[in-house]
């Protein structure tokens, strides 16, 4: 993973893992443990699941640049369908508190963009892939008045 990948991920994860340990605080505050485990649980799931599709988007970009726009749209879609079907198939759990579950899925994939959204307006990346130039003499890029 080439280090803009690794530093962008770096970016989300950490400001996604630091809003779940705030959520499994208050949950466990307010729902007790169970409350804390589904706040834990509904982290992890979000950093796996945009974790995976942010590695995902930047391999698409490197191979297929023509298609990482509509890429882009196409899996934020899923992802958040995803996360839905998450959230609908641990409604009735007993294993954790559903309601924290789905609280911290929320807040966590909001955390996410966010700071998904802030590491790519701080990349330095350039857009355009300069040309070397062959002749090794510089080009006057001025008016030749």
């Amino acid at each position: 993973m080439p280090s803009n990948d690794a530093r962008t991920l770096l970016q989300t994860a950490v400001p996604t893992a630091a809003a779940g340990a705030v959520a499994a605080a208050i949950s466990g505050v307010v729902a007790g443990g169970k409350g804390a485990l589904g706040a834990v649980v509904g982290t992890l799931v979000v950093i796996l699941f945009m974790g995976i599709g942010l590695v995902v988007l930047q391999r698409t970009a490197r191979s297929l640049p023509q298609l990482f726009q509509a890429m882009g749209l196409m899996l934020y879609t899923a992802q958040l369908l995803l996360l839905f079907i998450f959230v609908a198939a641990f409604k009735n759990t007993t294993v954790f508190n559903p309601k924290s579950f789905a609280i911290t899925l929320v807040v966590a994939t909001l955390v996410w963009i966010g700071a998904q959204a802030r590491a790519h307006m701080k990349a330095k990346i350039l857009y355009v892939e300069p040309e070397s130039d062959k002749s090794g003499k510089p080009e006057n890029a001025g008016s030749k008045s």
